[in-house]
This record gives structure tokens, C-alpha cells and sequence, in this order.
């Protein structure tokens, strides 16, 4: 370990040190919100913090609790930290205590997201092919962090929440996403209806995944500007959605019930991105 390091480590001893109270009782936490800051937990989802710190201006790194035996194997990584950002280190019992269970992975971020200024904003700043998904309703954190996932792979260029959805940068969507929900640029807008108007009104065909739709996926082709609408789990998209836009279903063995948000929003940008020529 490089001197430089040492020196900026600090030393946490107590639990209840107000140095770490961003990372204290994180269950209790989590499900209370934090804002616009979140919790990013492990070396490959600090990694994608990182990244997505130094290519944008969406994320920022405000400081870090680690176990100190993964120190030495994340010097890559913390060289490339603000000096400005403080660098917390901890033993096994006070990192425990201090989150409140036993954390394996060792490695707490604190991050800031900062949001665009609007919707609209956050469109007019897309390329003009441009592929989206478009998320309603979706309240599971695993299902929300696989769409995000699925987004990275198939190189999707955003995502889309409306107001129901829930937090893509609670920890355990960014642990599912395996960090895509920070590296997919995302942006919160109103309900589903003025989600879709908005959408519409910037140049983009929507396209609503459900059993119920008119269009197979296999014989789509998609536009140069392409949003992917997943509704709620179980419920699907409202019938009133429906009637206003292009509806996609994916076929599937009879007598089963409708594949999973997450599993149809993958298939789905596989199809649009293959067919969109971004699929390698």
C-alpha cells in the first residue's frame, strides 16, 4: 500500500462514528429513500460508480466505507478517486455493526445522482436513433434492475420511470443491474399517459409489451426512434395505453402464463437492437 493511500485512509473504530451515518441501519434505510443519493455496494458496482462519474455528469462518488482486508485489492480503483472524497476503513465487527448485518462484499459507496432537469430535456439530448425503455408500474426491485441490465447489453440509449415506479438505485436494483443502472442513463417522468404523449411528441414510436398485443415481436420492424413500454407486473399496461399505441406480443407456448417484465423486456431490445443494428 502506497504512502499516499495511507494517509488518506481513515480510521473508523466505533459503529456509531457520525462520519459513517450515511451507511448506518442501511436496511432501515433503504426503505425509508435517501433522495438523490443511494448506496453502491461491491467492487464491480463502485467500478461502474466510477465510470459513470468520470464520463458524465450524472453521478458523483461523496465517500466510502470499506473493510479493511480489501484494501489492497481495490488500489486501481481508489487511485482513481477525488482526493476530496474521503476514503473510510473499517474491521469486520465495526463495519457489521455499523450497517446493521454481515456485509460480505465489503466495499459502500455513497453516491449522488443528479437527475435531468426535465423530461423533455432529458430526450432532446438523445441521438437521433435513439431506443428506449420506457418503464410503468414496475415495483420490484429485482425486475427493475434487470430491465436496467438488459438495457446496458442490447446498448439501449435510456431508460424511461413514471412516477410508480420504484428506486433503480436502491441497492439491490443496482446490485442486480450489476451496475447498469449506472451506466444507463435513466430519467423520471409523470404518469404513463403523459409519458407517453411526451415520448410521442419528440419523434418516438411506442411500442407496448403485452400478451394482448396486435403485432407479433418476430415481424417488427422497428423505426429509427423506438420506445419499448413494460407495464406493471401482473396487470400489464392500462387498456386506455393500449388503444393509443402500437402493441407488441412475443409468442410463447399456449397455456402459460405471460413471461416475466424483466425476461420480456430482454427479448424485446435483443429484436429491436438486432434489427436496429446494434447487436453484435
Amino acid at each position: 500500500m502506497g504512502l499516499d493511500r495511507q494517509v488518506r485512509l481513515i480510521r473508523i473504530t466505533d459503529p456509531s462514528d457520525p462520519r459513517i451515518a450515511e451507511f448506518t441501519t442501511m436496511r432501515d434505510k433503504d426503505l425509508a429513500g435517501r433522495g438523490d443519493r443511494f448506496i453502491a455496494e461491491g467492487k464491480v458496482v463502485l467500478k461502474a460508480l466510477l465510470d459513470a462519474e468520470a464520463g458524465s455528469q450524472r453521478f458523483v462518488l461523496e465517500k466510502l466505507l470499506l473493510l479493511e482486508n480489501r484494501v489492497d485489492g481495490l488500489g486501481d480503483l481508489l487511485e482513481r478517486i477525488d482526493p476530496a472524497c474521503p476514503i473510510h476503513v473499517a474491521g469486520r465487527e465495526v463495519l457489521d455493526a455499523a450497517v446493521g448485518f454481515a456485509m460480505h462484499r465489503g466495499v459502500l459507496a455513497l453516491g449522488r445522482h443528479v437527475p435531468a432537469s426535465s423530461f423533455s430535456d432529458f430526450l432532446t439530448h438523445l441521438p437521433e436513433q435513439a431506443l428506449l425503455v420506457a418503464a410503468c408500474g414496475i415495483s420490484n426491485h429485482d425486475n427493475i434492475g434487470g430491465i436496467f441490465r438488459n438495457a446496458g447489453v442490447f446498448g439501449a440509449d435510456g431508460i424511461v420511470l413514471d412516477n410508480a415506479c420504484c428506486d433503480p438505485l436502491y441497492r439491490k436494483a443496482i446490485r442486480v443491474s450489476v451496475g447498469a443502472a449506472l451506466r444507463v442513463p435513466f430519467c423520471r417522468a409523470g404518469g404513463i399517459g403523459e409519458l407517453v404523449t411526451t415520448l410521442s411528441a419528440h419523434g418516438f414510436e411506442v411500442a407496448g409489451l403485452s400478451p394482448r398485443g396486435t403485432e407479433t415481436l418476430s415481424s417488427y420492424v422497428p423505426p429509427r426512434r423506438l420506445a419499448l413500454l413494460a407495464g406493471t407486473e401482473g396487470e400489464g399496461l392500462p387498456a386506455d395505453i393500449m388503444a393509443r399505441i402500437k402493441t407488441l406480443k412475443i409468442e410463447q407456448a399456449p397455456g402459460m402464463d405471460s413471461l416475466n417484465v424483466a425476461t420480456a423486456s430482454g427479448i424485446a431490445l435483443w429484436h429491436a437492437a438486432t434489427r436496429m443494428g446494434r447487436a453484435i
